[in-house]
């Protein structure tokens, strides 16, 4: 199952999976984009992981955590979240929304773009 988490609720989310392991949050945007605007760790472990390098660097991840990917908008974080799923990670959740609601939600001095 995949969950769907705005940002404005992580923190529950987070709270409620931590009995699994240490929380990640798997930042899956571009290096260009982790320029522009980055999260910083808040509960969680954070891993930044471009959408398209997630199947080689897979063992870099442990199945057993708990996983909540993010993108800029929430489209490639819920491909990678599905992704995830399939290869038999235990809770995997999609911040919906992305960086963009981030910004709006949780953190504004992390810059929209």
């Amino acid at each position: 199952m995949i969950d769907q988490v705005r940002p404005r609720d992580l923190g529950v989310w987070l709270d409620t999976v931590r009995h699994l392991g240490e929380p990640v949050v798997l930042d899956v945007r571009e290096p260009s984009e982790l320029r522009r605007a980055s999260v910083q760790t808040d509960g969680f472990d954070l891993i930044e992981m471009p959408m398209g390098q997630v199947t080689q660097r897979l063992p870099e991840l442990d199945p057993a955590r708990p996983v909540a990917c993010l993108c800029h908008h929430g489209v490639r974080s819920m491909q990678v979240a599905a992704f995830l799923s399939a290869q038999g990670f235990a809770r995997v959740a999609n911040v919906a929304g992305g960086i963009n609601a981030w910004s709006a939600e949780r953190d504004p001095r992390v810059p929209a773009y």
